[in-house]
């Protein structure tokens, strides 16, 4: 039994919550968009406030007790100012701190040391001043430059939407081939960074790094604009020309008969009067 026939029979009777996929513009969008939004929101990103246990399975070193190991991700908050900046996966970690021990805990909030930078892209042979985090900047020299960190990292790590647009504008910039680079680097960088486009369709480019309010807006401005819109009075205009072109003919059509049974009512009156002219054989 295939697993599509197995995975429907497990489904039976189970009530299935619509997605946003399913209805209004959602249900519009292509499944290259799709493909993103999974991988942006669906896949579960690199653990970055806590440090994830190997195995399954842990043995206590006090007792022996043997236990599952459970990696439990720490909740974190985006505050939207996030999306203009790169925090490198961090977030708002709130929490309980306890400030001394003859004082009872208070709530607190840890939030990233951000400080603006610039950084170079050689595929778009531009300088970028932006608000990174110190991870930001250790993620960029581990992965040997900006690009390569953009183009390596997946979007469940880079998470906010300024790193998303600037991975997408990068990738369409390969794939158009460089123009913007001088002759002499441009083959060094397609040589460099090309094998990253292996993974992406052209679609897949071009859906890539979109919110989700910014691809139903723009599926919509696409529908507008593949609908041509005729104004009332043209279509008015239209209906109104056939309707006389059809009363015209039905006009035509009845003087016709009138005329063809007018001259046969005419040729039986000669032929019964005996003093209508006859004419010669």
């Amino acid at each position: 039994m295939s697993s599509n026939a197995i995975k429907s029979i497990k489904s039976l009777g189970v009530f299935q919550k619509p997605t946003i996929f399913d209805k209004g513009p959602g249900a519009l969008l292509p499944a290259a968009y799709k493909k993103f939004y999974k991988e942006w929101r669906s896949t579960e990103p690199s653990a970055v406030h806590y440090i994830p246990e190997q195995g399954k399975w842990k043995r206590d070193e006090v007792t022996g007790e043997v236990n599952p190991v459970q990696n439990i991700p720490v909740p974190l908050f985006y505050p939207k100012e996030h999306n203009s900046h790169f925090w490198g996966g961090e977030g708002v970690v709130q929490g309980f701190q306890a400030r001394s021990r003859n004082t009872r805990r208070v709530p607190h909030f840890w939030v990233p040391v951000l400080k603006r930078s610039v950084v170079h892209s050689e595929v778009l042979n531009e300088y970028f001043s932006i608000i990174v985090t110190e991870r930001t900047i250790r993620l960029i020299n581990a992965n040997y430059g900006f690009d390569h960190y953009l183009l390596k990292t997946p979007a469940c790590d880079l998470k906010s939407l300024l790193p998303l647009g600037l991975k997408r504008k990068i990738l369409k910039e390969l794939e158009a081939g460089c123009p913007n680079v001088n002759e002499e680097k441009r083959q060094e960088i397609l040589q460099k960074y090309g094998k990253y486009l292996e993974a992406y369709t052209s679609e897949e480019i071009d859906w890539y790094g979109y919110s989700f309010s910014e691809a139903c807006r723009r599926i919509e401005k696409q529908m507008e604009e593949q609908q041509t819109v005729v104004p009332l009075k043209h279509v008015y205009r239209s209906q109104l020309i056939d309707k006389l072109r059809a009363a015209n003919i039905e006009e035509a059509m009845d003087e016709s008969l009138k005329s063809s049974e007018s001259g046969l009512a005419n040729s039986w009156l000669q032929k019964i009067n005996p003093f209508a002219k006859k004419s010669n054989p």
